[in-house]
């Protein structure tokens, strides 16, 4: 069961977190890259998913406040 991405709700945009009050400078964020056990998000301009590595515990969306990961 992997997972999908709604970019549009994702708080990291452009390689950094829009969603506090840091004004986007902000480049370090702890959520769902840093609650995944085996590695399969990652941050670039945008978080990229690695399926090959996703085991679909749904960590990464629990960790995601804005709700923009879902396991499908």
């Amino acid at each position: 069961m992997p997972i999908i991405i709604d970019y549009e709700k994702c708080c990291w945009k452009n390689g950094k977190c829009i969603s506090c009050s840091c004004g986007g400078t902000k480049t370090k964020c702890e959520g769902c890259v840093e609650i995944c056990p085996v590695q399969a998000l990652e941050r670039k301009k945008q978080v990229i998913f690695h399926k090959d590595k996703c085991i679909s515990c749904g960590a990464c969306a629990d960790a995601c406040e804005k709700g923009a990961i879902k396991l499908v």
